[in-house]
């Protein structure tokens, strides 16, 4: 195995105008000796993020994006609003810098008066913060990277992505039982929605590729709009639209770990004017989901929260179709965010299609759960995740849809641990790729967790482990993996089916079934999904042939 089996080698990125692939002197697209750990749950983030912010200097350099800001968020208790922490570090002499999404109106729901809120706070204080809506009409920018710069101090440098938002909803934990500052969702999440996330600490020379993300963003000449109106609100709110310069780029931090990380993107191919960094837009989150998914031999597993779009999941239903062995699990949202009349119908209908045909290419090799906590509340699914035979492991913002993969700006880092898994089994997927540190225990925490099973699971006399090796986890093999989740559903749905008599199964897991829709609603709903919720990103010429 080498690394050009898995990750894709210069030219496949299909984005010559980025400098990501041209920051290293020998010539690769990614970064090897870097040391990455999953937070998962944003109160684990949070926490951590914190700690760091509060440790920079006067002279360090904090650079950030988002999709939304919620400056009062608290990240662990009064007085840690994570305005107030950006703030302070900005009065200290710390160089702040933030790309906030301008976003649609709040009357509609999303985040224009809380983000501008924020921009001003932190202007107020000596940083700065733009609100950017260079997207495509309808589009948004989806990136949640935070990246810490130290002058003086690069062994403490450190970036963050992955799918955790600075705002509200969620500084939540293992117990689900929400974020107490809150906000709404579908009724069936309760007043404070249980809320299920992962983001990846990055240290090393990774961070200087993140930081390059942050900075390609940052000095687009572009105007943040191209809306008169919106260049009018910009004129009332007396906002900053000029991006300041930055300090010169440090060196990259040193190696310092066994993770090799490739960093992803999507953007849009905008229309009249395209991103200096990417003028045909950038689709190589979709294409590193090509070519990992040619190499799935036995499991795939999903956190998604969309997992939506026939025309994305196909190259899924294609390898089930091309491996009689190949095992899908995904975990998805239980019930859709919104619940309208007309939003619940355009939500469902992207999934309905999407599962039926993985379930078409793979029968009963495709299991498709939702989350539910202790309290039998549903546990709202942001994680956008995927682990690939234990080898191939990638976190970021992206969604399995069309508008992830095409339409909006994301951010996903893939990981390959250099050092193998001991665990039984080996070699998973039997192609000698070996199964990795790293990929194999973020699925193993992630599937316990779900399964209410314990930390570790020694399965050693189990398994007929000798003395001297490993904890064996019964969980490592894909097989029993799978199997364990159907059980672990089946007797919870037995459960709620038997009028919840006799103490509750263990496990979180729910067998999901997409509701049938009438065909009135999938007539309103198909094409309505097309435009608004699931849109198309890319160049005609790649349209036409559903190619990425």
């Amino acid at each position: 195995m080498t690394h050009a089996d898995w990750l894709l080698v210069p030219g496949e990125r299909g984005n010559p105008a980025t400098r990501l692939d041209e920051r290293r002197p020998d010539g690769r697209a990614w970064s090897e000796g870097n040391q990455v750990s999953y937070l998962v749950h944003g109160a684990a983030y949070f926490k951590e993020l914190l700690a760091a912010v509060r440790a920079m200097r006067a002279g360090d350099l904090l650079l950030f994006t988002d999709w939304r800001g919620d400056p009062d968020e608290r990240l662990d208790g009064p007085g840690t609003e994570i305005g107030a922490v950006l703030c302070a570090a900005a009065e200290r002499g710390v160089r702040v810098k933030g790309l906030l999404w301008r976003s649609h109106l709040d009357r509609l729901n999303y985040s224009l008066g809380e983000n501008l809120r924020f921009e001003q706070e932190i202007a107020a204080a000596g940083g700065e913060c733009l609100l950017d809506m260079r997207v495509r009409p309808g589009g948004s920018h989806h990136q949640k990277l935070v990246v810490l710069r130290h002058d003086g101090r690069p062994e403490r440098d450190v970036a963050y992505v992955g799918g955790i938002d600075l705002c509200h909803n969620r500084n939540d934990d293992a117990a689900h039982r929400g974020d107490r500052q809150s906000l709404p969702l579908a009724p069936g999440y309760g007043p404070n929605p249980p809320w299920h996330d992962v983001q990846l600490a990055l240290r090393g020379p990774v961070v200087g590729d993140i930081e390059a993300v942050f900075r390609e963003r940052w000095e687009d000449p572009a105007p943040l709009s191209r809306s008169p109106l919106t260049r009018l609100r910009e004129l009332l709110h007396r906002e900053d639209v000029h991006a300041d310069g930055l300090p010169a780029q440090a060196a990259d931090p040193a190696p310092r770990g066994t993770h090799t990380v490739q960093v992803l993107r999507t953007y849009p191919n905008r229309l009249l004017s395209g991103y200096p960094f990417a003028p045909d837009g950038e689709r190589s989150i979709a294409r590193g989901y090509l070519k990992a998914l040619r190499r799935a031999r036995v499991l795939i597993y999903l956190e998604d929260q969309y997992l939506w779009s026939p025309r994305v999941v196909e190259c899924f239903a294609r390898a089930l179709r091309t491996h009689e062995r190949l095992r899908l699990v995904g975990v998805i949202p239980s019930v859709p965010e919104q619940d309208g009349r007309l939003t619940r119908p355009m939500n469902l209908i992207g999934r309905i299609t999407a599962l039926d045909a993985l379930r078409r290419a793979g029968g009963d090799r495709v299991a498709v759960y939702g989350l539910e906590n202790r309290a039998g509340t549903p546990v709202y699914v942001h994680a956008k995740v995927c682990v690939i035979d234990d080898v191939w492991a990638t976190v970021g913002s992206d969604n399995i849809n069309l508008r992830s993969w095409t339409h909006d700006s994301e951010l996903s880092c893939v990981v390959y641990d250099e050092n193998p898994d001991p665990r039984r089994p080996a070699d998973p997927g039997g192609l000698g790729d070996g199964a990795r540190a790293f990929a194999r225990q973020l699925r193993l925490e992630l599937m316990r967790e779900h399964l209410d099973a314990d930390a570790v699971a020694d399965a050693g006399a189990e398994t007929g482990a000798a003395a001297g090796e490993p904890a064996q986890d019964a969980l490592c093999d894909p097989v029993a993996a799978f199997d364990a989740f159907a059980e672990a559903a089946a007797g919870l749905d037995a459960w709620y089916a038997g009028g919840c008599r006799g103490p509750r199964p263990p496990g979180r897991l729910r067998r999901y079934e997409p509701p049938d829709l009438p065909v009135t609603q999938r007539a309103f709903a198909t094409p309505l999904n097309r435009v608004l919720i699931d849109p198309d990103g890319r160049p005609l010429r790649l349209r036409r042939r559903n190619a990425f």
